[in-house]
């Protein structure tokens, strides 16, 4: 991956082009990503808008993964055909001056008319964020999921082996999901806690509605003692939703990361959320 332009640097200017961008969001406030109909915020009109004042003129953008409701990310990556010739610095410093506190542009990086934020993705990366505490926490209350009952990670990290690897993951896929396939491929799913927060690292290939946050539900049914640690294995094996228990709340959710060719030159940045800091533990791909 390569770093992200010094879109401060005065000389340089993006030609009318393909523009990708990376942005944050907390989803809190908004119906999911996708632009709904009028009067329903969502993220894509709200950056959409900003953007377009910046070139004055109206500007679509695709995105590399299509957030529910509530959900968060700190590794989004759009792109869009800009119809104008604008300073890099533009592109972050003045759309972020037209966006709401809780959407950030984060990068900015010309890219050639083949690349597609969505379709030339290889993998994602998503991070489920718990709190778990008897007490519902009033900080970060819209950015983690509050589990009451005391959460035994060893059972999870035991029980989430199974998930690792090629499957078909109807169990975990919401009924309305739109995905040709149930088939993903799970590269890592890891578990770390440092005291009372509890994260869910998951990378795949690819998505299927609602998969991270079943995967999460059962996983905290599993921690909680409420099923054993085989359960996880049936409910993969049984390709039936209503196998899979509760769909998890969508706070704790942060899309982390989208991975592209290194040929495409799509920059990274640090592994969110923000709050975490560097978790050595969850590093590496």
């Amino acid at each position: 991956m390569a770093a992200a332009v010094d879109f401060l640097d005065p000389t340089l200017t993006a030609p009318p082009q393909r523009i990708a961008l990376g942005v944050e969001y907390k989803g809190a406030r908004y119906r999911g990503w996708q632009r709904q109909q009028p009067g329903v915020r969502s993220v894509q009109e709200t950056l959409e808008a900003a953007l377009s004042k910046v070139a004055a003129a109206p500007i679509s953008v695709s995105c590399a993964g299509r957030t529910d409701a509530g959900v968060h990310a700190s590794g989004q990556v759009v792109h869009f055909d800009s119809p104008v010739e604008r300073p890099l610095k533009a592109w972050v410093l003045g759309t972020n001056a037209n966006l709401p506190p809780d959407i950030s542009v984060t990068w900015v990086q010309p890219v050639s008319d083949a690349f597609h934020a969505r379709f030339s993705a290889m993998a994602r990366r998503y991070r489920y964020v718990i709190y778990n505490d008897p007490i519902r926490p009033a900080h970060l209350a819209e950015e983690v999921t509050w589990n009451h009952r005391p959460l035994d990670i060893q059972r999870m990290r035991a029980a989430a082996q199974v998930l690792i690897g090629t499957h078909d993951f109807t169990s975990f896929r919401a009924k309305e999901c739109q995905a040709k396939s149930p088939i993903k491929t799970v590269h890592h799913l890891r578990l770390w806690q440092n005291d009372r927060l509890l994260v869910l690292d998951i990378r795949a290939n690819a998505f299927l509605h609602h998969m991270v946050r079943n995967i999460a539900g059962v996983l905290m049914a599993v921690g909680c003692g409420d099923r054993p640690v085989e359960w996880v294995a049936e409910v993969l094996a049984a390709r039936e939703r209503r196998q899979g228990g509760v769909t998890a709340h969508p706070f704790g959710l942060y899309l982390v990361r989208v991975e592209y060719p290194d040929d495409l030159q799509v920059p990274e940045r640090p592994l969110g959320p923000l709050f975490l800091g560097r978790v050595p533990e969850l590093e590496g791909p």
